[in-house]
């Protein structure tokens, strides 16, 4: 009833009651999302109506009703069938200034009728396969980057550019040819780490190093948005990039990789909008070639040294450990390096590990990024060993029990999830330099032996990348408990008694009268076996 009523004054009415019969459909289905079938014919009729409107001269607000409606329709398969025509998406394309010219982003009462037509446009490529072929043909990629260009440095306009991304991510993931025409005729790795620049307001302190206010505000909820769609469209532009790129690619990919150091810093609106936009990040850095992933880390500046030059002199001079740990624990430095975000990364994996499900999709980018990572950069490494496998001390538990972020790696170790307890099990490996003896120590055989076995190390040994020789030194309490250690469950045992202690003499005589008739047992049946092989 609703579609009839509708379409009747879509037909036959004015612009101020098509509004009102629009506007009173559009609240009454905003949140439907599975129509009845029986009113499929209506529904398609519909929609050609409003196309009709569309292309009238109709006022603002009754052009915002029709895309609003067409928007709610365009969530049906089947309704999009006889409305996808080239002529109507150059309909769409006018409507949310994705044409030729030159126009400007001036009048701020035209922005809802551009936002509303992305979203339809997004709706209608997703679901209809015709509207595909006509983006290709109508060449809307390289029209979405002319669009995202006049929005440059563009106040109040985040939800035409959250709509323009997120149209580019749609288009790039349903064509593999997109990808490439994106990342090579038009430019998109640039566009895209610009408008990324945009949203976080980045200022530049050196070539690869951005200011960081920890006292600023949060995002915005529309900065956030942008920035994660905006990520979500470079990762399918980059999604190979890590195995094939060229060495001139390099300065574009650290000024995006210390774009995205920069959003590990930040925080959203909300910890749920931080942790998406954290996980975006860690997905499009998974495809930054890993020699570009130094800007992750970098010197600290004069004001840094100076500030912990005077935190480390408030401590006793005789407190050289404590002075260590206040360094790292304090601002998160190692070797003079500025190792916040790598914390951040290191943070981000422990919550995935203790929510407890999804780790394929949730934890083992981040498990990849930080194994690649310490595999390539030394700092990196060690920072990370000595945060996950600290100089071990008490060695009474065995090493998955626990709560340390070493506890919970080695119990994913022997997950059932293959995938999840290789990356798990890799990452340990690369910590402790590929050496068998070092993760044996940390982890246990029982739990590192499926690692080992893949690897054909079962005898001991180390893997085949190369590491610095620099080695590790054993604490005194690890020291003086290593001859008790049991090597299969990596923790320490107490001494079994000797049964023979508590025995009379009688006793062991007797004992040992009862091994001698064994072994001579077992000799008269090896000597009757050779006789039957010599006679046969």
């Amino acid at each position: 009833m609703d579609e009839e009523r509708a379409l009747y004054i879509v037909r036959a009415g004015e612009a101020g009651a098509i509004e009102r019969v629009l506007r009173d459909y559009s609240d009454k289905h905003r949140a439907t999302f599975k129509f009845e079938s029986t009113d499929e014919d209506k529904r398609k009729k519909l929609c050609e109506g409003i196309f009709k409107v569309l292309v009238k001269d109709v006022p603002t607000t009754c052009q915002v009703s029709c895309l609003e409606v067409l928007r709610i329709l365009s969530r049906d398969k089947k309704v999009l069938v006889p409305v996808t025509t080239k002529e109507n998406m150059q309909i769409l394309l006018r409507l949310a200034k994705l044409t030729e010219s030159d126009d400007s982003l001036e009048k701020v009462s035209e922005f809802p009728v551009i936002v509303e037509s992305l979203k339809c446009l997004c709706n209608i490529v997703f679901n209809s396969q015709m509207a595909q072929q006509l983006s290709l043909e109508l060449n809307l990629a390289a029209k979405l980057c002319n669009l995202l260009r006049k929005c440059k440095d563009r106040k109040f306009i985040n939800d035409i550019k959250c709509f323009d991304l997120r149209l580019l991510f749609v288009l790039s993931l349903l064509h593999t040819d997109i990808r490439s025409q994106l990342r090579y005729e038009l430019q998109g790795l640039p566009l895209l780490t610009q408008v990324l620049e945009s949203a976080f307001s980045i200022k530049w302190t050196d070539e690869y190093e951005s200011a960081i206010d920890h006292n600023g505000p949060p995002l915005s909820p529309q900065e956030t948005d942008c920035a994660i769609e905006a990520l979500k469209a470079l990762f399918n532009v980059t999604v190979d990039s890590w195995k094939v790129h060229k060495e001139s690619d390099s300065h574009q990919f650290r000024v995006m990789a210390a774009v995205l150091r920069h959003c590990l810093l930040i925080v959203g609106p909300t910890e749920d909008k931080t942790e998406e936009l954290h996980s975006n990040a860690v997905n499009l850095l998974s495809n930054v070639p890993v020699s570009c992933l130094d800007v992750l880390i970098c010197p600290l500046t004069h004001e840094e040294t100076a500030q912990e030059a005077t935190t480390l002199d408030e401590l006793p001079s005789d407190k050289t450990a404590e002075k260590e740990t206040v360094l790292k624990n304090n601002t998160m430095v190692y070797n003079g390096m500025n190792m916040e975000a790598i914390h951040v990364l290191l943070n981000f994996m422990e919550k995935r590990i203790d929510k407890g499900s999804s780790y394929r999709e949730g934890l083992t980018p981040v498990l990849s990024l930080l194994t690649e990572c310490s595999r390539a950069h030394r700092n990196i490494r060690k920072f990370l060993k000595d945060q996950v496998l600290p100089p071990l001390r008490d060695v009474t538990n065995r090493p998955e029990v626990g709560s340390t972020v070493r506890n919970k790696l080695v119990r994913l170790m022997t997950h059932v999830d293959l995938g999840v307890k290789q990356i798990a099990a890799e990452f340990l490996f690369v910590l402790c330099k590929e050496r068998v003896d070092s993760l044996l120590k940390y982890t246990g055989y029982g739990n590192a032996a499926g690692l080992l076995a893949a690897r054909g190390l079962l005898a001991g040994g180390r893997g085949d990348n190369w590491y610095s020789e620099d080695e590790d030194t054993d604490t005194e309490e690890y020291k003086n408990a290593k001859p008790n250690i049991n090597l299969i469950t990596g923790h320490l045992e107490e001494p079994m008694p000797n049964p023979i202690d508590e025995m009379t003499e009688e006793q062991k005589e007797y004992e040992a009268m009862k091994l001698v008739n064994m072994l001579d047992k077992l000799s008269r049946r090896a000597d009757v076996k050779d006789l039957h092989q010599d006679g046969g």
